[in-house]
């Protein structure tokens, strides 16, 4: 976004000057997170997780690269080289528990800033390119995880592969031959090993690329803030730096003790036990269940459970499988709609009560299926992700577009410098009641 006011870079040299000319970087770098970005000045700690995902996607991608020096994507090694890489390899158990438990800590600021987003309403125009962006980085993540955690080849990685691209198999006609095409067989094998390894390794730079457009979209309307209210003048903006580069490193550092303290201390806290014995066919897991990021969706998976059937012949019109597998899909695909079931005025949450309300229960609702997601699949949790999931998408489908269409919200402030700092009668904002005074 342009702004009459923002500081314009200035060479300091002359090879600035030269580099200037022939390629612009520092003055796109100047301009996209320095002095030359003006940013809205009341953004608050929930804006940081921007910039904390961008430093897992390159951690990830770090220690992935050096990973896959040491591995080889064969069933009959897979799990002896990660021991090998554990064991054997300088700071091998590092780059391995920097990789896995950062791609814990990459979801988790990922759900943060996705849940940010939906309170602030962060979807809305004219911002929705960057929303729909945004998803599409979570899509990609989510298949970029499912492929990482299948590498390591213990028990929970093969079983975990047979039963979610089993899926694949619940759909008509051509079900069966879609699952056999992602596998290269009839069951998880070297065909899919490789398969899943080479996407790993790929999608997080078709990641990095979308991060790119995402950011560039922002770049256009600008960042959003708690208030929802649009810049207005020079006086509700602050440089990006040093302001939020200040800001965005004191999270950067928390982030950091917390991240070193489960490496360090409690390497294995987030993962499955299971996973630490080499794939065995034939011993299936008591419990078979994803990485607790994929809970609340695998929850929704599991909680159909009952036929479509014409009524007094028994015939199955759609298995429950199926109907699992399409609700999974659609619980997340329902996000590229938000900002047209929306229709609110308002943006942001503090100023729509009842809004606040519903999202407080929808927080409720995820919490719920969280749990469920990772429970066994037996009574009363059957119960609770059936719940729970009726409310996810009656929460979107029904309960957004009719709260958006009747609630009153509250008085929005004139800007952002009001909403810091109060209103004031002699404010440049507010021109004639300056002149008078």
């Amino acid at each position: 976004m342009s702004f009459p006011w923002a500081k314009q870079y200035e060479p300091a040299n002359d090879f600035t000057k030269f580099l200037d000319e022939k390629l612009p970087l520092p003055r796109f770098v100047y301009n996209a997170v320095g002095a030359g970005y003006p940013v809205p000045r009341n953004l608050n700690y929930f804006w940081n997780f921007g910039v904390l995902a961008g430093f897992c996607l390159v951690l990830q991608i770090i220690t992935g690269v050096v990973l896959a020096m040491h591995y080889a994507a064969d069933a009959t090694v897979a799990f002896d080289k990660v021991e090998h890489i554990m064991r054997d390899v300088n700071y091998g158990w590092l780059m391995r528990y920097a990789h896995a438990n950062g791609a814990s800590f990459f979801f988790m600021v990922i759900y943060l800033h996705i849940f940010r987003g939906f309170f602030y309403s962060s979807y809305k125009a004219p911002r929705e390119m960057i929303w729909l962006l945004g998803v599409t980085i979570f899509l990609l993540m989510m298949a970029t995880a499912f492929m990482g955690y299948v590498l390591p080849w213990g028990q929970m990685s093969f079983w975990g592969a047979k039963v979610i691209t089993g899926l694949f198999g619940a759909i008509p006609l051509v079900g069966e031959p879609l699952q056999i095409w992602l596998l290269g067989g009839y069951a998880p094998d070297d065909a899919a090993l490789n398969r899943f390894f080479s996407l790993h390794f790929l999608l997080p730079f078709v990641i990095a690329g979308v991060v790119i457009l995402h950011i560039w979209a922002l770049h256009i309307p600008g960042s959003s803030n708690p208030t929802g209210v649009e810049i207005k003048s020079e006086s509700d903006t602050v440089p990006f730096h040093p302001y939020y580069t200040a800001k965005d490193g004191f999270g950067l550092g928390v982030f950091l003790i917390l991240f070193s303290i489960v490496v360090f201390y409690l390497p294995t806290m987030l993962g499955h036990a299971e996973n630490y014995i080499p794939a065995n066919p034939l011993s299936t897991p008591a419990l078979i269940v994803p990485e607790w990021y994929f809970y609340p969706f695998y929850a929704i998976l599991r909680a159909f459970t009952i036929d479509v059937t014409i009524p007094f012949t028994g015939i199955v019109l759609i298995k429950a499988q199926l109907l699992g597998v399409i609700a999974m899909f659609a619980s997340i695909l329902i996000w590229f709609f938000l900002p047209w079931l929306d229709k609110s005025p308002v943006r942001s949450g503090h100023y729509r009560p009842l809004f606040r309300k519903f999202f407080y229960v929808f927080l409720l609702c995820m919490a719920i299926l969280f749990v469920c997601g990772g429970a066994p699949a037996y009574e009363p949790y059957i119960m609770l992700s059936q719940i729970a999931t009726a409310y996810y998408f009656l929460h979107f489908l029904v309960i957004l577009p009719i709260v958006s269409s009747i609630e009153q919200p509250k008085e929005l402030p004139f800007s952002i410098t009001e909403a810091v700092l109060g209103k004031d009668d002699k404010s440049v904002l507010d021109k004639p009641a300056a002149a008078k005074a």
